[in-house]
């Protein structure tokens, strides 16, 4: 007979661990708060229109072909490769930028760069060994305590040591002059919900991933279409999903967790758990952790919240790409203000997703589908939210203005999603989007693990555990968190 595993929360942390432990003889079973499995990479189906909830395109696309190809499967969706991958609109500037891969391209956007090719070159040179040299010693792999997390760290040479100490804001005012690259390059930081004054200049290593290693990819027919791929493979091998079904409580017995309980009162029993909710959280909302309660979890540090908003307009709208980015002039000053404020930004800078122009279902014909994303303090900042609209008519106004359409008078569908709406919905941690920062404190080790430091068959997956946020980054930690369970636990009893 299989040995069950309980996993709680859908998302896709959750998906790629199904995928990986029922191809080894486990029974699965999830348990998902929401009405839908993909967590926050998820589906708004609206007045004709589809949205991308969440995630719009991701990196390290060969992440996913190891998911699929480690058993035998071909990838059940097809993806794209950006190109450009992405457009930056900066306020007062006449130019859009236009990111390329091709840096004798890239040289031509920044052309007021001074040897522009040659810096960049130098630049992601230095990026890639960054990325190559810890991707194994300290991203792939496991770590059973600080002291192995600290000796495989002293396994990487010496001469990226400065950078864990030096923000990439300062490693890019090394490399370049002018304001526009600098600013565009600490963007990858900016929207991953931390600020380049704050982040580590190790993470120059994402500008390698998104500009030479293996750039942006977008999926044909909208990103939802990962979850619909995976669902029918775990629905073949039996996996059981409950939905609307939200863990309140625990039960522990012999040092093991017993079973999870959901608001109904119901226990549900496992050999193995894995825990695909906030591992920070779970550890002091439903563990009762005392390290983990909640006023010593708002003293570290979290990512931006989310402030979306989704807009069927009719109409084509020619002054705008599939993927871009709205900045204001500001930039230091915004960002040292956006972590804390309580009040939503007065000249907020957003990235806007246009679906429709490689995926034309996502629309009705001659329309477009919109969605804004604006990073925002989160909940410990700023709780009230009632000044959304206000946001939201602030940003579509500069919008239309940088496009030249008039978006407001040709509005069919709206909807806005604050970061109260984030947290009630996938309870997301004070409606942080990404969960916990990648501080140098708060890497490798010194992250919340994924193997529990009490119970024995309890283990997480997710944003916030190891190796970190992003989609490809909780691909990775699937294959980690299935590595501990079949050492610890074997495949089939």
């Amino acid at each position: 007979m299989s040995k069950k595993v309980l996993i709680v929360g859908a998302g896709l942390g959750s998906l790629a661990t199904a995928l990986r432990l029922s191809h080894l003889g486990y029974q699965v079973e999830v348990l998902e708060r929401y009405h839908r499995p993909g967590g926050r990479l998820n589906l708004l189906q609206k007045d004709g229109f589809t949205f991308d909830v969440g995630p719009s395109f991701f990196s390290m696309s060969y992440e996913f072909r190891e998911l699929f190809e480690s058993q035998g499967l071909e990838v059940p969706f097809t993806i794209r490769e950006l190109d450009p991958l992405y457009t930056v609109n900066i306020a007062g500037r006449d130019k859009v930028y236009r990111m390329f891969k091709d840096l004798k391209k890239l040289a031509q956007e920044f052309s007021d760069e001074p040897n522009f090719e040659e810096k960049a070159k130098r630049y992601l040179k230095a990026a890639g060994t960054i990325f190559h040299d810890t991707e194994y010693k300290v991203v792939k792999r496991n770590f059973n305590g600080m002291v192995p997390y600290l000796a495989s760290l002293a396994t990487v040479p010496l001469k990226h040591l400065p950078k864990m100490f030096r923000s990439m804001w300062a490693e890019l005012e090394r490399n370049f002059e002018t304001e526009d690259v600098k600013v565009i390059f600490s963007l990858v930081s900016f929207f991953l919900g931390a600020t380049p004054f704050d982040t580590p200049a190790v993470y120059s290593l994402l500008n390698y991933t998104e500009l030479q290693h293996d750039g942006y990819w977008n999926v044909e027919g909208g990103m939802y279409k990962i979850v619909e791929g995976i669902m029918p493979i775990l629905e073949q091998r039996g996996v059981r999903f409950h939905y609307n079904t939200e863990v309140t409580g625990v039960e522990l017995k012999d040092g093991k967790l017993h079973a999870v309980v959901d608001s109904e009162g119901k226990g549900w029993t496992a050999d193995v758990f894995v825990c695909n909710a906030d591992a920070a959280w779970f550890r002091g909302a439903i563990l009762n952790r005392k390290a983990y309660r909640e006023e010593k979890l708002d003293k570290l540090d979290w990512t931006l919240a989310p402030f979306t908003i989704y807009l069927g307009v009719k109409g084509k709208i020619d002054g705008i790409a599939h993927h871009n980015y709205f900045l204001g002039n500001n930039f230091k000053a915004y960002a040292d203000m956006i972590f804390k404020t309580s009040v939503a930004p007065e000249k907020p800078y957003y990235y806007v997703n246009v679906a429709s122009k490689s995926n034309p279902g996502c629309a009705p014909e001659g329309c477009e589908n919109l969605f804004i994303l604006c990073p925002v303090p989160d909940l410990r900042h700023k709780p009230d939210w009632s000044d959304a609209e206000k946001l939201t008519d602030d940003i579509i106004a500069d919008l239309s203005a940088r496009v030249g359409f008039d978006i407001t008078n040709n509005i069919i569908s709206k909807t806005i999603y604050t970061p109260v709406d984030w947290m009630r919905m996938f309870n997301l941690y004070k409606g942080s989007g990404l969960g916990l920062a990648h501080g140098m404190n708060q890497i490798g080790a010194f992250r919340p693990s994924n193997k529990d430091e009490q119970l024995s068959n309890l283990y997480y997956v997710g944003a916030s555990t190891i190796p970190g946020t992003g989609l490809p980054i909780v691909v990775i930690g699937s294959k980690l968190v299935t590595e501990r369970i079949t050492h610890e636990h074997g495949t089939v009893s």
